[in-house]
């Protein structure tokens, strides 16, 4: 059996089960009250980077989900390591995680691969982080779920919406777009080109994302607001903070954010 083996364990997050149950332990001892939902989440938007600095944001939201009728997690992030046109699909058969292995649902992958000409597999693809730090909130919150993991190159957002769609309409499925906000600016400046990707999401304006937003995870949001808009979702903000929250670093921030549509 083929394993999509992990590359981030131990830096981006932590390398043993034990110590990720206590980060989302002690991140749920913080969260002292829930938060009710106007819809059944279908997807979810969150940040990528070390769990110190984003994983509260992250699993702010992944704790709200209604994993049970899940069966299958479509895990979609930018790629920072590779560059390549179009987005890849993992055709792995195990994604390895220090929780314990999760299955990869190779059939549904290979099928979008012969269904979607944007779509292929590039293996080095495979070493990315962005979706990688989803993988230990997966194994956490869902229940026996098979993953696809796509990411993506040079693509215009407007390739991903069909497939997004597609997963969006399908009750078994869940969508986990991943992405980061503005990169090494002072917090003030950071704060401020953050609540424009903040307002473009809460109102789901695909546009509004142009007018100042900077997010490395832009094509994968704007392609699940605009499945999303098609559908008839709706969005909720669940949480933003910065890397100034952790580090007390107030010139290099980099923002995250955490939302759910459904």
């Amino acid at each position: 059996m083929s394993n999509r083996t992990m590359s981030v364990a131990g830096s981006f997050y932590p390398g043993s089960c034990g110590e990720i149950e206590r980060y989302i332990s002690t991140f749920n001892d913080t969260l002292d009250k829930e938060i009710a939902l106007p819809f059944t989440p279908k997807a979810i938007i969150a940040p990528h980077a070390g769990y110190i600095y984003s994983g509260f944001s992250a699993n702010s939201a992944y704790r709200l989900i209604d994993t049970s009728a899940v069966k299958r997690v479509v895990v979609i992030g930018p790629s920072h390591r590779v560059f390549f046109n179009g987005a890849s699909v993992a055709i792995q058969d195990t994604y390895e995680s220090p929780c314990g292995n999760l299955s990869i649902d190779s059939v549904y992958s290979r099928d979008l691969i012969d269904r979607y000409d944007v779509l292929g597999f590039q293996e080095d693809a495979h070493r990315e982080h962005s979706t990688e730090t989803q993988i230990p909130f997966i194994k956490h919150y869902f229940n026996d779920v098979k993953v696809v993991e796509i990411v993506y190159g040079d693509i215009g957002y407007q390739k991903l919406v069909p497939i997004i769609e597609e997963a969006l309409h399908d009750e078994e499925t869940f969508v986990v777009i991943s992405t980061d906000l503005s990169h090494f600016y002072s917090l003030d400046v950071a704060n401020k080109l953050d609540a424009v990707c903040l307002k473009a999401v809460e109102s789901m304006d695909v546009n509004l994302m142009d007018e100042g937003c900077q997010a490395c995870g832009m094509i994968g949001v704007k392609a699940v607001m605009q499945a999303a808009k098609n559908s008839g979702l709706q969005s909720r903000l669940i949480d933003y903070r910065t890397s100034y929250d952790a580090s007390g670093d107030s010139e290099n921030v980099v923002g995250y954010l955490s939302a759910l549509l459904g």
